[in-house]
């Protein structure tokens, strides 16, 4: 069964930190190149935030949070992480794992496999 589940969403205060998590089926693991994180705040579109290869493990990342999020893997446990430091107010969005990219990129047109999303909120 092709699955993402992503967890670690919570509540903190500005300048806090989090670690999100994301399970994902063998399948979708073993199968592409490419996975990513994504977020969507209120009234906006969804954003690729970082994505990384599951092979050599390159990494990519939004301008925006370069510097303070980390993404990486864990391919003997089929998971994904997004280490998120010095968060900001603006870094309050649902966060959405995704899989099963060709590239390494933030574009969501190339992901075929999505979570249902974590919540992450920053309180100035």
């Amino acid at each position: 069964q092709v699955q993402l589940v992503e967890s670690g969403g919570d509540s903190v205060q500005a300048g806090g930190s989090l670690r999100l998590s994301c399970a994902a089926s063998k399948y979708i693991y073993s199968s592409y190149y490419g996975m990513g994180w994504f977020r969507q705040a209120p009234g906006k579109g969804r954003e690729g935030v970082a994505a990384i290869s599951t092979g050599d493990g390159a990494t990519y990342y939004a301008d925006s949070v370069k510097g303070r999020f980390t993404i990486s893997r864990d391919n003997a446990k089929n998971t994904l992480y997004l280490q998120m430091s010095s968060l900001k107010p603006e870094d309050t969005a649902m966060y959405y794992c995704a899989a099963g990219s060709p590239h390494l990129t933030l574009m969501r047109n190339y992901y075929k496999y999505w979570g249902q999303g974590s919540q992450v909120t920053v309180s100035s």
